[in-house]
C-alpha cells in the first residue's frame, strides 16, 4: 500500500478540557498519513486518480477551526473519521495531533495523540 503524508497542517481552535480552551482557543498542529494505491495515478499523471491533498488539508483545517470538543483524542478521531469518509480510496488514516502549548503547570512540552483507523 503507497502513502501520502501531510505534515505541519496548523490551525487555531477551540478543542479542550478547561473552560477557557473553548474560548480563548490555541493552536494545533496536524501530521495525517494516508494509505492509499497509487499505481493509477503514478502512471496516468492525472489528478482525478487520486486524492486531491488540498482538500484533505482544508478538511482538517475546517475540524479544528470549528470544533467544540473537551478532548483531543475525540478530535482527533474526528478528523481520521472524516478524512475516511471523504474519499473511497483512503483505505487507512494516520493522525498526529499535537497541542504544542498545553495548559499546564510547570511543563513546557507538547500533549501529541497519534491514531490509525482503517476501512
Amino acid at each position: 500500500m503507497d502513502c501520502i503524508y501531510l505534515t505541519g497542517i496548523r490551525a487555531y481552535g477551540y478543542t479542550g478540557y478547561l473552560p477557557e480552551e473553548q474560548v480563548l482557543g490555541q493552536w494545533f498542529e496536524v501530521d495525517v498519513k494516508l494509505w492509499l494505491d497509487l499505481s493509477i495515478s503514478a502512471q496516468s499523471d492525472a489528478i482525478e486518480d487520486t486524492i486531491d491533498y488540498r482538500s484533505v488539508i482544508s478538511l482538517v483545517k475546517d475540524l479544528v477551526k470549528t470544533s467544540k470538543f473537551s478532548l483531543v483524542e475525540r478530535l482527533a478521531g474526528s478528523i481520521a473519521d472524516a478524512i475516511l469518509h471523504s474519499d473511497d480510496l483512503v483505505k487507512q488514516v494516520q493522525v498526529i495531533l499535537s497541542k504544542p502549548a498545553a495548559p499546564i503547570p510547570d511543563f513546557g512540552g507538547k500533549i501529541t495523540i497519534e491514531l490509525i483507523r482503517s476501512k
